[in-house]
């Protein structure tokens, strides 16, 4: 992956073989480099560079092109290729290393380990991050309960061998923002009893009283009471429903989170293709809440951008089988929705290899970081390539014709 999270830097490719004295000399010069830098003084960072050893990969014995490292003394003012080398390979030492102690992350939307909200907080925890999570108050129990099974233990393991810990589960119903916007209903519905507080609004105070500070906001939330009627079949109240779990949640918890996120605060949400394609099966206004969700990101990218300092962009990600997509339900022959939309993507994307949460959960993790400091506004394709295709390669149009060949690796 290109972010691996908390690599060293000594065990770049084909330089594990260093010394351990050597490495750790290295990573001494690094930080006194980057000090050098930060201070403006280039003095400090020749004598950083001249600590390194023989040993160190090629790319930095080579920095110091025409001076001696092993001499007492190196000429570097006035030496424009020399800060421009060194502060090159600073770079390089920092997209090698992603370290997100410190960070607060809060993921809204996972309620179990299959879907790509976990897999997201998972890269997150990987990297060193404190992840909160908020889950739909009639599942909490049931979510809580599963973390403690020993058979949770293998989803919760990270890079290092420990278990991810959850600093803290808040319960999160994103259909209201405030006490006053829930009904009767759900006020009185023993499946909230005991919770506690659970509006958006109320859930933002938690956290900033808990942590103070928000610095990763992911919207993993998604639900369409209707999904499985055609769009003309569907009620104004199970559209509208879709659109405000869906899309409008969005706004709300970043115009509630953004006040406390730091600027350089990353956003991020998940959507899918029927955004933008017809995806028959898919229905009930969520396709239109998808395309709500991409709109919103991009106009909350310039205001948010402009007025905290943070970036908001989103994933149209590819079909998993989690449980969620796998509750949309079967159809005739069978096959639920989901099986449908994998067997097409495996088919006919450009990597017929299958599409696994972490690889979304990643790509949301470079998105987390300052590594894409510049990204914002962006609607990131983690879908095999499927979205790049203007037609299906497995229609009867194609027969008679070579089959293409699969992706080296695939099991299909």
């Amino acid at each position: 992956h290109h972010c691996q999270p908390r690599l060293p830097f000594a065990d770049t490719p084909r330089g594990a073989m260093a010394p351990l004295a050597a490495r750790r000399s290295t990573g001494l010069a690094a930080v006194a480099g980057a000090l050098g830098l930060a201070a403006g003084s280039l003095q400090a960072l020749s004598r950083a560079f001249l600590a390194l050893s023989p040993s160190s990969p090629p790319a930095l014995r080579g920095l110091a092109t025409g001076s001696t490292l092993a001499g007492a003394s190196v000429d570097v003012a006035g030496s424009s290729d020399v800060l421009a080398q060194a502060r090159a390979a600073l770079l390089a030492r920092k997209a090698l290393k992603v370290d997100l102690t410190g960070k607060v992350a809060f993921i809204a939307g996972v309620a179990d380990t299959s879907g790509y909200g976990w897999a997201i907080a998972r890269e997150l925890a990987n990297a060193g991050a404190t992840v909160l999570i908020g889950t739909w108050p009639p599942v909490l129990k049931l979510f809580e309960g599963t973390l403690k099974k020993a058979s949770t233990n293998e989803a919760r393991k990270l890079d290092d061998g420990s278990l991810m810990e959850i600093a803290k589960i808040y319960p999160l119903d994103a259909m209201f923002d405030a006490p006053e916007d829930v009904p009767e209903d759900v006020k009185n519905n023993k499946r909230y009893a005991g919770v506690g507080q659970y509006t958006i609004g109320e859930v933002v105070e938690q956290v900033k009283a808990d942590y103070g500070k928000v610095d990763i906001l992911v919207h993993s939330l998604a639900n369409g009471p209707e999904v499985t009627k055609p769009l003309l079949e569907t009620s104004r109240a199970g559209y509208l429903a879709a659109s405000s779990a869906s899309a409008y949640s969005l706004v709300s918890m970043v115009s509630r989170f953004a006040p406390m996120m730091p600027p350089g605060g990353s956003v991020l949400s998940l959507s899918y293709i029927a955004s933008e394609r017809v995806i028959p099966g898919y229905g009930g206004g969520m396709s239109s809440a998808k395309a709500q969700l991409e709109s919103d990101t991009r106009t909350l990218a310039w205001e948010a951008g402009r007025k905290y300092g943070i970036r908001v962009n989103t994933i149209s990600a590819g079909p998993l089988k989690s449980r969620a997509a796998s509750a949309i339900g079967a159809g005739p022959g069978g096959k639920t929705f989901i099986e449908r939309a994998i067997d097409y993507s495996t088919n006919n994307a450009p990597l017929t290899l299958p599409l696994y949460a972490e690889n979304v959960g990643t790509t949301a993790l470079c998105l987390s970081t300052d590594l894409m400091a510049g990204v914002t506004g962006m609607t990131m394709y983690v879908d095999m390539g499927l979205h790049a295709m203007g037609t299906a390669i497995d229609s009867p149009a194609y027969e008679g014709l070579d089959k293409p060949p699969m992706t080296p690796g695939s099991t299909n």
